[in-house]
């Protein structure tokens, strides 16, 4: 076993991957939820506006998730297969969803009529809520385990098991966050009566949020005890979920300030801080057997061979702050309030 800095290759790849999902639910989390909020802007104009507010930036947001998925196949194809075969359903309708919410960004303004913009809004916002629900549902059946029986074969259902209980929950939970965080960047990024609009749908947001996420973590503790083994056994890991709590309570103290950066920059921590606490759960596992343990896919017996991981740790290394640099130059170039002009959307 190969190790950097006293941590094995599998594990920093866990990081890694780890780091760039974290990323993409972070930058696209606002997307999407933004776009969860379309429908609540009654005036073309303020439809305009918040779909300018995410134009330079939504489509280099997605650069993530390429990235990401690229990565997991790279670094652990075994659980990169594993999950597609028992997730087919709600991975075909996550692409289709991202393609019809990237063709009403491009033509919801190309013609004036009403009929049009109000089919095209209709599909963005749909299509935008359903992407953040299903990641939801992705990650709560992850946590719950799939029925992974020898060879690693998944023995499932592949169509309508992934719609469970709790995997219903945790997709509203996390269509509540990014609702929450949409808000927050729009406030950001506009002004005026639409300003107003948003200070009072982001108070509605933050209610669903907190609702969903304290019925989420009951059900959780009650009936999933076991994601929080490691926990026990490491009690310094409880530090994590106190700070996502802190991170929670103060973007309302933040919002009710008018200090909208720190707001999203504490709403984007929340996001963080539940992502470690999901992987604080599953490590060393990547994917539940619940057939029989010795069938969990974990990062040792999914991972590509020592040398492949070394290289591409290598590669990360010079490609990581090549793509910090361009996010801070995109977002600092585009950095202010909305101005329509002849080339918006």
């Amino acid at each position: 076993m190969n190790y950097f800095l006293g941590v094995d290759y599998p594990t920093l790849w866990y990081l890694v991957i780890g780091l760039l999902f974290s990323g993409y639910a972070i930058l696209e989390g606002f997307d999407f939820g933004a776009g969860a909020w379309h429908l609540f802007f009654k005036k073309d104009l303020s439809r305009r506006i918040a779909i300018n507010a995410i134009a330079p930036v939504w489509d280099a947001n997605q650069v993530w998730l390429v990235i990401g998925g690229g990565a997991l196949f790279a670094g652990f194809p075994l659980m990169y297969a594993t999950m597609l075969s028992a997730m087919y359903i709600p991975f075909m309708l996550f692409l289709m969803f991202n393609v019809l919410r990237a063709a009403a960004i491009k033509f919801r303004s190309a013609e004036e009529m009403r009929w049009w913009r109000k089919t095209w809004d209709i599909v963005y916002s749909i299509s935008s809520s359903m992407i953040a629900f299903l990641l939801g549902v992705v990650l709560a059946n992850i946590l719950q385990g799939f029925a992974i029986g020898p060879n690693f074969n998944y023995k499932g259902d592949a169509f309508f098991s992934f719609l469970n209980p709790y995997a219903i929950m945790v997709g509203f939970t996390t269509l509540s966050l990014f609702m929450t965080q949409g808000a927050i960047y729009l406030l950001l990024k506009t002004e005026g009566r639409l300003h107003l609009r948003l200070t009072f749908l982001l108070q509605k947001g933050m209610i669903f949020f907190v609702i969903s996420f304290a019925i989420t973590t009951l059900y959780t503790l009650v009936f999933i005890p076991e994601v929080t083994a490691n926990f026990r056994a490491k009690p310094i890991y409880f530090v994590v979920p106190i700070l996502s709590f802190l991170a929670v309570a103060n973007v309302p103290r933040l919002v009710s300030k008018k200090r909208y950066m720190l707001a999203l920059i504490f709403s984007s921590l929340t996001m963080a801080f539940l992502l470690v606490l999901v992987a604080i759960q599953l490590y060393p596992t990547l994917l539940i057997s619940t057939i029989d343990p010795k069938y969990n896919v974990t990062i040792y017996n999914a991972a590509s061979s020592q040398k492949s991981l070394g290289i591409m740790l290598t590669i990360v290394l010079i490609g990581a702050p090549l793509l910090g640099a361009y996010f801070f130059f995109l977002y600092r170039t585009f950095n202010g309030k909305v101005k329509l002009d002849d080339t918006s959307y």
